[in-house]
């Protein structure tokens, strides 16, 4: 007989456990930094840093001060980019471009993921704040880009970042993906307050080790509430288990 329940383990007490809630999915949607690569391969933080630096340079600060000021506009605006576009009109195409030039040598190809997403019945998209760019380098590092029918990019979301409702709103307008028939997979709690009053299904991408979820202390409230429908620290193993259980 499948297992058709998740395994229930530290922190997960009150999420759901039984993957049949995924039955009748049609539109399945990706974040893309640390929820399609793992967290520990530390990617973004090449971003990270590439951001302070932008910040340093435009304001002629310092790299602490700077490193702040982007974690105020972080939290202030759900980007660096959409604060300092507000406080300081920035171009954003430059800003994108910028922060993007990265290395991106430590991705490798994850056949496991592929193979899942591949199964999974109906469409498939990628929905991030960044830009298509990055998401087209980094799905191709990992072997996935032809599992995707398209990316939903920060510039597609009219520079409007998660987690506003407006941008939710833009990407089920230019998809026409059904709330209630979708399924949202990501990193930061707080990005799936909304998907989750339009009816999706949620499931937030933790840290494989430790199921917890290393940022700054605002970014892990909501972390254990309920618009967190599912926790895993493996999003391969756990799309195999969400096939397991539509399928039987």
């Amino acid at each position: 007989m499948t297992d058709t329940t998740s395994t229930p383990s530290e922190g997960q007490g009150a999420h759901r456990h039984d993957l049949r809630a995924f039955t009748g999915v049609e539109a399945w949607v990706f974040d893309l930094d640390n929820t399609l690569y793992p967290a520990e391969i530390d990617l973004f933080s090449q971003i990270d840093v590439r951001i302070s630096d932008y910040i340093a340079k435009l304001l002629d600060i310092g790299r602490d001060a700077a490193r702040v000021k982007q974690k105020e506009f972080y939290r202030d605006y759900g980007t660096t980019l959409r604060g300092l576009m507000m406080q300081h009109k920035i171009d954003p195409d430059d800003f994108l471009a910028y922060v993007h030039d990265i290395d991106y040598s430590p991705l490798k190809p994850d056949p496991a993921l592929g193979a899942a997403i591949s199964r999974l019945p109906g469409r498939k998209f990628i929905f991030t704040n960044g830009d298509r760019p990055h998401a087209e380098r980094t799905a191709a590092a990992l072997g996935i880009s032809d599992h995707f029918e398209d990316i939903f990019d920060i510039v597609a979301a009219g520079l409007m970042p998660k987690p506003n409702l407006e941008t939710y709103q833009t990407f089920i307008a230019k998809t026409g993906v059904a709330p209630a028939r979708a399924a949202m997979f990501e990193d930061l709690p707080r990005n799936l307050v909304v998907p989750h009053k339009l009816g999706m299904r949620t499931a937030l991408i933790v840290p494989k080790e430790t199921r917890e979820v290393f940022r700054e202390e605002w970014e892990m409230e909501g972390h254990d509430a309920p618009h967190v429908d599912f926790v895993t620290g493996n999003l391969a193993g756990f799309l195999e288990g969400v096939l397991g259980a539509i399928e039987a």
